[in-house]
């Protein structure tokens, strides 16, 4: 398959990982326009398979609002507070993988990434962490990020929001095992 974007994952180069890895949490530059206009991601499962989703999948999953949300970006300081609305990382992970799997790695289309674990996507929070695709009751732009990752959990420093989705990768112990999903083909 494809990647709608037009910059390469960065977290992969010939099938070895980098020696920077940008889902390690770290400090980055905030980009101030779209990297893409794609609004599709590529989703990698534990497999090897991958598929486009799009917003509109997203829709149809099951729908969870958060209130109450600030975003701490880069640059930028502090916004809020906004009610997201999107897929539980949770339900869409359930969605698209019914097996065994540790952890998800999500990256923007500029780079930017970080890796959530079962324990801390599966955990029975009040404020769970969203694949968002609407603010305060509206679809949201691509200049907002169209599908961006919300950790609600996180409100200091922002290493877990992801804006402008590029990929999801769910991966399992053995995937992890390979070097991760990039390793496994």
């Amino acid at each position: 398959m494809e990647n709608p974007h037009p910059r390469p994952l960065p977290h992969s180069r010939g099938g070895e990982l980098h020696t920077h890895d940008p889902l390690r949490p770290h400090s980055h530059d905030p980009n101030p326009a779209p990297p893409s206009t794609s609004p599709d991601f590529i989703l990698t499962l534990p497999d090897g398979s991958r598929q486009s989703v799009t917003p509109n999948d997203l829709s149809r999953l099951p729908q969870t609002t958060v209130p109450d949300c600030y975003i701490v970006s880069t640059g930028h300081g502090t916004s809020g507070p906004f009610a997201f609305t999107g897929v539980t990382l949770a339900n869409f992970v359930g969605r698209y993988w019914v097996s065994e799997w540790v952890q998800v790695e999500v990256v923007s289309a500029d780079g930017f990434g970080t890796r959530l674990l079962a324990e801390e996507i599966n955990g029975r929070v009040p404020r769970p962490i969203l694949l968002a695709y609407a603010v305060d009751g509206q679809p949201m732009t691509r200049a907002a990020g169209l599908v961006r990752l919300i950790v609600p959990s996180e409100t200091d420093d922002a290493l877990k929001q992801v804006k402008w989705i590029g990929s999801v990768t769910i991966l399992n112990a053995e995937t992890l095992g390979r070097g991760g999903a990039e390793k496994s083909r």
